[in-house]
């Protein structure tokens, strides 16, 4: 498969992870925007890029993700802002906030330290009223919102509604009253829409405020300093062969650089699970059926099949991208609140100070 350029060669990995290095890669023609080695923490790592655009195929924990990130960089003393543009629930819902978020921000965490976490929701119809409003055309952006033709007037040019929802974001970035805005942004399909949708546009428009906006846009988001995409993974087979994919893609077709990947829900087997339940007991002087000690070692041999397989997706991960990798835990709960986020954005903080070589 070839991917803007790069040789993407779909693989398996073998079983025997000594025969890790026979495994086909990505041939790179130039490397990708993330550094390897360098010194990380939770201040570098948000002082790194005013905008953190977070994407990842759906079902890959993407906005615990973000929420995670936020709670951490708001410990440190500084201001965060999340932007939501599908009027899902999870973001309020994983800070234990009841309410939906609107245009307007929603604050959701204050910390001590005197950072705080606020979210706010961006709709296309909404970034255009704006926009219209900012250019004279107040009282035009009213009649179109009452008389239903938003879609008609977004509609005669393609790419628009994500431009303009990208130029209020641009906006939003530029704000010295926040220190890091983080996007969560749409599934990866939709989001490579997103993000190219500025470079179309600049294609085909001549000039005018459309083009002005999205030439902005693009200079924004092909500023590292500015803008910076976190993919986020399962340390599964195919999530991280997508992902190897949409890196690629984000940084050829998008020119967005990329920082550190996040491997979500990662299981690790606790020392001690290789002993039979049946010895186990033995030594702590426990007595159990027959039947309790088979469940526990099936139990423990799957957990130990499951970590082996996360290890060897890790492996090809890094193998395959020359990017950090941050490695969160698979936790043991049904749905994500405060106290989620917070062991999440505990273990963030504790995998980018391990990135520090």
């Amino acid at each position: 498969m070839d991917v803007q350029g790069h040789t993407v060669v779909a693989t398996t990995l073998p079983d025997n992870p000594s025969d890790l290095g026979r495994c086909s890669a990505i041939s790179k023609q130039r490397p990708l925007g993330g550094s390897l080695g360098t010194v990380m923490d939770v201040a570098s790592f948000a002082e790194s890029s005013r905008l953190r655009i977070v994407i990842g195929k759906g079902g890959v924990g993407k906005t615990a993700v973000t929420c995670a990130i936020a709670t951490a960089v708001a410990r440190t003393g500084r201001r965060v802002l999340i932007l939501e543009l599908e009027g899902r629930p999870e973001i309020p819902e994983a800070f234990g906030a009841t309410e939906s978020l609107t245009y307007e921000p929603t604050r959701l965490v204050s910390d001590d330290s005197g950072g705080w976490v606020d979210a706010r929701r961006v709709k296309p119809d909404d970034a255009l009223i704006e926009y219209l409003a900012e250019h004279g055309m107040g009282r035009v952006a009213k009649r179109l919102s009452t008389s239903g033709l938003l879609d008609v007037v977004a509609g005669a040019i393609p790419g628009i509604r994500d431009v303009l929802v990208l130029g209020k974001i641009k906006q939003l970035v530029n704000e010295r009253a926040i220190d890091l805005v983080l996007l969560d942004a749409p599934a990866t399909g939709h989001a490579m829409t997103l993000l190219t949708s500025p470079s179309s546009l600049v294609g085909v428009a001549r000039g005018g405020p459309v083009r002005h906006q999205a030439d902005e846009v693009v200079a924004m988001l092909s500023d590292p300093a500015l803008a910076q995409v976190t993919l986020v993974t399962l340390a599964e087979e195919l999530p991280v062969t997508e992902a190897i994919e949409a890196a690629y893609l984000i940084e050829d077709k998008a020119g967005v650089a990329l920082g550190p990947v996040i491997a979500n829900r990662v299981t690790t087997a606790a020392s001690g699970l290789e002993v039979p339940a049946a010895q186990a007991a033995r030594r702590a002087d426990v007595e159990l059926s027959a039947e309790l000690e088979a469940a526990l070692d099936e139990a423990a041999t799957f957990v130990r099949h499951r970590a082996e397989r996360c290890d060897v997706a890790l492996r090809r991960l890094r193998h395959e991208l020359p990017l950090d990798v941050i490695v969160l835990p698979e936790l043991d709960a049904e749905a994500l609140g405060p106290d989620e986020i917070t062991e999440l954005a505990d273990a963030l903080g504790a995998a980018l100070e391990a990135l520090t070589p």
